[in-house]
């Protein structure tokens, strides 16, 4: 025999095992021995093969083999542990009786209170009396009784279940909503909670009976089972549809979820997603098959053509993405969105409808030390087709990107390469080749006066391959056949800004007065006015405050902004007490104008109109970014914009408002009764933007608006008045959208959700 037992301090500390509790038999001195000691094995749940183990301020043991532990008694074994005032066991009958304070901890780490419990078989099998029980996320469940099944299976009578926080002030004070059932079941091995008639009750009061109702068990992270269904009553396309999500735990690193969809109106779907983690990255699939019974109407375009009639029957999509780390540099991954048809996803609610565009692309790039380097291809389908043909949007195929800085050399300068090189490919339309290299060397000093200066030397050059470039999207004339072009463009510029610093606010405050002047000389480009030559990235010109510094003003490199300029400019900024003000004001001088330029670009005389910005944050109830450029010859604002916030937390004002006289263009379209090509789609912008968001206490309230001044209609206007606590929450959404998306406008769109912390959401669409 083997003595497995000690005496502490006057605690009496022992470890007894088996499978047969009878052969424990008594030693002198208060030690128990056992003749076949166990062997401590992990296991998911309760085994009489593992030692118990004991700790108990006084221990007692008659000649009937009744062993008393009485006084701070803790009872352990494997992951389970009971503790209580007294603990009785009765070795011929195998029964442990815990009375006075029970709290029994369970392997999935929830605590069992009780008045009275009795354990057999070690601690898998019990009964207990005024239970208490407490799982994660402060849920908690009581009942009048439990019976315990081999460590797995819980039976509450005459249940109430709840995760709402109990009030300290007032305990006896019903909780915001509890579930009260008859009988509730805790299943480990399925890892639910079930309640036979139930009833949801809201501050006290019966609102919903079930006959079963079933929630993942708060105490697993995830679980394989049905989630939350959705009921929506009205729907323009679906009608009344439903939805009950299954998900379905397949290992440690993967799951999918699968969403039928039954709808009045149209065919049923199925959605499916299946996300997989591995140790070097994640990959996330999400489609659906759908039979769309929906048969749209045709409408007119932009381009004076009738739409064609998008087929329905069987119609589906597939989002997938993916990223993989090939080693400690280099990467990997794809992103990957089609969709049958833009009706379908407009028929079904498919995220992502309301776009212009779904983008596709597959990359593979490196990290070096100063260095970048991703090789990729590109596709696009369109979805807008009031605006976009998918026989117009190209294709990248592949697209070459290389950036390096190198580090400080002997002068005190850094040397950088960038190229970004392409294959673009329409079916109907212009298609390029581009090889870029653009060298640059830049070197920062300091003078003694406080003067930061920066002299930047720049070699960008484009050798380009085109063939179509009379058609879309330059409409070039004589560019029809195979084209070989290109540019070449250095630039030297010197910038330098002097700070002046001083402090006021008895030194609580700063003020930074700066100058900014910089001098740019380069080959007169003529804007950018190059006869048959691609242009894929520099479709529009900007010149502001954000880009009154940039050597290229332009939005690419296929056009370049030469000629001899300078730039000249004042920074200010007032800090205090984390509180500031700050702005900037310039002005752009150059040499050379062209009627090529862009209009309204700010630059159609040798002095620019000038451009400016204001920050103003100068208390926590007020901030505000006004920005904008003025004409001077025409004596009003060719762009502006502004946003502002005002309030504190629990009322905040937003506004915003924004003019250009020019919408920059995405699209050429040709006008089909002469086969010409029309001008660019010019527009003015003048839209106003404004909300406010609210909270009190547990309500808050929202709401937006925005109006396009210029054609004098909305478009969008929303809201969501909500009640949220720490156990539940209540939202109702309202949107409507103006704008027209395939010839169609949405309705308004009433959102109702409804949350219960560890049940779910249960969300009503109209």
């Amino acid at each position: 025999m083997k003595r497995l037992s000690a005496v502490l301090s006057g605690s009496a500390l022992g470890v007894m095992a088996g499978t047969s509790w009878p052969t424990l038999q008594q030693a002198q001195a208060g030690t128990l021995i056992v003749d076949h000691p166990g062997t401590l094995v992990k296991r998911d749940h309760a085994s009489t093969a593992e030692p118990l183990t004991y700790l108990t301020d006084h221990e007692s043991i008659d000649k009937t083999g009744l062993v008393v532990w009485e006084g701070n008694v803790r009872v352990w074994q494997g992951r389970q542990a009971l503790r209580a005032d007294k603990v009785t066991l009765d070795r011929p009958a195998g029964l442990i009786r815990a009375t006075g304070h029970v709290a029994f901890v369970q392997d999935d780490g929830s605590t069992l209170y009780g008045d009275h419990v009795e354990f057999t078989h070690g601690l898998k099998d019990g009964i207990g009396t005024a239970i208490y029980l407490r799982m994660e996320k402060d849920a908690r469940m009581a009942s009048a009784g439990v019976r315990r099944t081999n460590g797995l299976i819980n039976d509450f009578a005459h249940a109430v279940y709840t995760a709402c926080p109990i009030c300290l002030k007032h305990p006896d004070q019903e909780p915001f909503w509890e579930i009260k059932a008859a009988e509730a079941i805790q299943d480990k091995p399925n890892q639910t909670l079930d309640f036979d008639h139930a009833w949801l009750r809201l501050l006290g009061l019966p609102i919903f009976y079930f006959p079963y109702f079933s929630v993942t068990d708060p105490t697993v992270k995830r679980h394989s089972g049905f989630m939350t269904f959705n009921v929506n009553p009205h729907d323009r396309y679906l009608g009344t549809y439903f939805t009950l999500p299954y998900f379905w735990a397949i290992d440690k690193s993967s799951d999918l979820m699968l969403t039928p969809l039954i709808s009045s109106k149209t065919g049923p779907e199925l959605t499916a997603e299946y996300r997989k983690r591995f140790n070097f990255g994640a990959l996330d699939i999400t489609g659906a098959l759908a039979d769309d019974t929906i048969k749209s109407n045709r409408y007119r375009n932009i381009f004076g053509q009738y739409s064609n009639r998008e087929s329905s029957g069987a119609q589906g999509y597939i989002f997938a993405k993916g990223n993989f780390d090939i080693d400690k540099h280099w990467q990997a991954g794809f992103n990957a969105n089609l969709a049958t048809s833009s009706n379908y996803m407009r028929n079904y609610r498919i995220p992502g409808y309301g776009n212009d565009v779904l983008f596709s692309n597959a990359f593979i790039q490196g990290f070096g030390v100063g260095s970048f380097l991703r090789f990729d291809g590109q596709a696009s389908q369109g979805l807008n087709n009031g605006v976009i043909r998918n026989a117009d949007l190209p294709f990248a195929l592949p697209r070459f990107t290389y950036d390096y800085m190198g580090e400080p050399d002997a002068w005190g300068g850094r040397f950088s390469v960038h190229t970004t090189d392409f294959d673009v490919l329409r079916s109907r339309g212009a298609s390029d080749q581009r090889g870029e290299l653009r060298m640059q060397w830049d070197r920062p000093f300091h003078n003694n006066l406080g003067q930061q200066w920066l002299v930047t030397a720049r070699l960008d050059s484009m050798v380009y391959h085109s063939t179509h470039l009379n058609e879309q999207p330059l409409y070039e004339a004589g560019g029809k056949h195979s084209h070989v072009s290109g540019q070449v463009m250095p630039t030297v510029a010197v910038k330098m800004n002097w700070p002046f610093l001083r402090s006021f606010a008895k030194g609580h405050g700063s003020q930074v007065f700066e100058p900014i002047v910089q001098f740019i000389a380069a080959p007169d480009s003529g804007w950018g006015a190059r006869r048959n030559m691609p242009n894929e990235d520099s479709l529009w010109y900007e010149f502001s405050d954000t880009t009154m510094f940039a050597l290229n003003r332009y939005l690419g490199t296929d056009r370049l902004d030469g000629g001899v300029r300078g730039n000249v400019g004042i920074h200010q900024n007032w800090t205090w007490n984390g509180r500031s003000i700050d702005m900037l004001i310039g002005e752009s001088f150059q040499q050379h104008i062209t009627h090529s330029m862009p209009a309204y670009s700010g630059l159609e005389h040798h002095i620019s109109d000038p451009v400016g910005r204001i920050r103003l944050s100068p208390s926590r109830y007020f901030d505000a970014t006004v920005r904008g450029r003025f004409n001077p010859w025409r004596k009003k604002f060719d762009y502006g914009e502004s946003l502002f916030s005002v309030g504190d937390s629990h009322f905040r004002l937003l506004g915003g408002y924004v003019y250009a006289p020019i919408t920059p263009y995405y699209y050429y379209y040709t006008d089909f009764n002469t086969h010409a090509p029309n001008l660019p789609y010019l527009s003015p912008t003048n839209e106003l933007t404004g909300g406010f968001t609210a909270n009190w206490g547990h309500y808050h309230l929202s709401a937006y608006t925005r109006r396009a001044m210029s054609r004098k209609q909305f478009v969008a206007n929303g809201g969501d008045v909500g009640y949220s606590n720490d156990c539940f929450g209540l939202d109702l959404i309202y949107m409507r959208q103006y704008t027209f998306i395939g010839g169609q406008r949405r309705h308004d769109t009433v959102l109702f959700n409804f949350f219960f912390k560890t049940i779910g959401t249960i969300g009503i669409n109209g």
